[in-house]
C-alpha cells in the first residue's frame, strides 16, 4: 500500500458514510418509503467505511510497529554517507618523528560540524577529514569536553549528508545495533559490524584517570579507529558514540549514549564549550604530579582551586586546597564522578560535601547555586 494511497482513507471513510445518510434521508424522493432498501444502502456504505478505515489505521500504524526494523544493508546505507575518517598529526615526538593517528567522526549538521571523541584530536596540530566519497578536506577543532570525551570538529565542505541523531535512545538489552567507522585507518571506506546492546548505564575509568558515564556497551566489534564513529539503531538513528574498548576483555566495547551528550551538542557549537554551572570555585581531579605539587596527604578526590570567598562555596566553609571525597555520600575520584554525583543530587536545596581539609575531615552542607538547579 503506498504512501498516496494510506493517505487518501480518511476522505474515502467519510464518503461512504455520507453517501449513505444522504441516500436514507433523501430515500423518500428516489424510492418508495425507505424501509429495507435504505437499510441496506446504510449497512453497505457503514461496512465499506470500516473496512478503508480499518485498512488507514494498520497502515498509519505500521510506521511506528516498524521503526526499528530496517534490514542492516539498509541502516548502512542511511547512515554510511554521514561517517568520515578523521587522520591527525600531532607535536612531533622528536626532529626526526612526527606522531600520527586516525579515528572516526559523524557529520551531525550539513554546516560541516561533525562529532568525535576528545581523546582523537588531544595535542593535534592538524587533521584531515576523509568523507564517504574518497575527498579529503582540512578540519579544525571548535570545542572538546574531556570529562565527556567529546570534540566537535568543523570542515568546510559542500553536499554533506547530516546523519539522523537520537536525543532520546527507547534501547533495551539484547536488542540490534551498528557499528560503523574507519578502524586502523584502513582504505576502501568505513568498516561495519554489528551487535547487541549488553547493557545500559555503564561507567569506566578511562586511562587518563576520569570516569565516563552514561555508558552504551555492546558487543559490536570495536577496533583502534573507530572511536568517534556513531553506534546506530536498526532505525538508522545515532544512538551513541563509539569511544573505548576493554582491553583485557573480548566483546565489550562502549559507547557515549546519544541521551547523555545531546543536550551539550547546541552549547559546543556556538559556546565552543560544554556549559557547566559555576560552583564558586574550581574542582581539579588528583593526580600524581598534583601531589606532588601541593604536598597533599590525599591521594584520591577532587581538589578545590580558586575558591570565592563571596560565594556560597566559600561562605560555607569551603578553602582553597581542601580535598572532596563524596558528595552527598557518593565517594568521588575524579572530575567525572563529581559532576556526575553532583547533577544527580535531587531536589533538595542544599548539597553535602565531604572533604579532608587542612584541619582534617570535615562536612559541608552548602547551598545550591541556582545555575546549579536550572542545569538539573
Amino acid at each position: 500500500m503506498t504512501g498516496e494511497e494510506s493517505a487518501s482513507h480518511p476522505v474515502v471513510f467519510w464518503a461512504w458514510l455520507f453517501l449513505g445518510v444522504q441516500l436514507c434521508e433523501n430515500a423518500s424522493e428516489f424510492m418508495p418509503p425507505p424501509s429495507a432498501t435504505c437499510r441496506v444502502l446504510w449497512m453497505t456504505s457503514l461496512i465499506a467505511s470500516l473496512a478503508y478505515g480499518s485498512a488507514w489505521g494498520a497502515a498509519s500504524g505500521s510506521a511506528t510497529s516498524s521503526e526499528k526494523n530496517l534490514s542492516v544493508p539498509a541502516v548502512v546505507a542511511k547512515i554510511r554517507s554521514s561517517v568520515v575518517t578523521i587522520l591527525t598529526r600531532g607535536m612531533p615526538a622528536s626532529p626526526s618523528q612526527t606522531q600520527s593517528g586516525s579515528g572516526s567522526g559523524v557529520i551531525i549538521d550539513d554546516g560541516g560540524y561533525i562529532l568525535t571523541n576528545n581523546h582523537l584530536v588531544t595535542g593535534v596540530k592538524s587533521m584531515v577529514v576523509g568523507l564517504s566519497t574518497g575527498r579529503l578536506t582540512p578540519g579544525r577543532v571548535v570545542a572538546r569536553d574531556f570529562l565527556l570525551d567529546l570534540a566537535l570538529v568543523k570542515i568546510n565542505a559542500q553536499d554533506l549528508v547530516a546523519a539522523a541523531l537520537h536525543p532520546k535512545p527507547d534501547l533495551e538489552i539484547g536488542e540490534s545495533v551498528v557499528a560503523i567507522g574507519n578502524p586502523l585507518a584502513l582504505k576502501g571506506g568505513s568498516t561495519v559490524t554489528v551487535g547487541v546492546v549488553s547493557a545500559l548505564d555503564r561507567s569506566v575509568l578511562t586511562p587518563d584517570g576520569e570516569t565516563l558515564y552514561d555508558l552504551i556497551q555492546t558487543d559490536a566489534a570495536i577496533n583502534p579507529g573507530n572511536s568517534g564513529g556513531p553506534l546506530v539503531d536498526l532505525a538508522g538513528r545515532v544512538v551513541g558514540i563509539n569511544v573505548i574498548i576493554a582491553p583485557s576483555a573480548q566483546a565489550i566495547s562502549y559507547a557515549l549514549s546519544m541521551e547523555a551528550i545531546y543536550p551539550h551538542i547546541q552549547s559546543m557549537m556556538v559556546r565552543g564549550s560544554i556549559y557547566r554551572p559555576d560552583l564558586g570555585f574550581t574542582p581539579v581531579t588528583i593526580t600524581p604530579s598534583i601531589i606532588a605539587s601541593f604536598g597533599l596527604e590525599g591521594d584520591r578526590g577532587v581538589l578545590a582551586l580558586q575558591v570565592d570567598s563571596a560565594k556560597p562555596a566559600g561562605l560555607g566553609g569551603l578553602q582553597n586546597g581542601d580535598i572532596i571525597t563524596a558528595v552527598d555520600q557518593h565517594q568521588v575520584f575524579n572530575m567525572g564522578d563529581f559532576w556526575h554525583a553532583l547533577l544527580r543530587s535531587g531536589d533538595q536545596p542544599t548539597v553535602q560535601l565531604t572533604l579532608h581539609g587542612k584541619s582534617g575531615p570535615a562536612t559541608l552542607q552548602l547551598p545550591k547555586p541556582a545555575a546549579l538547579k536550572a542545569a538539573q
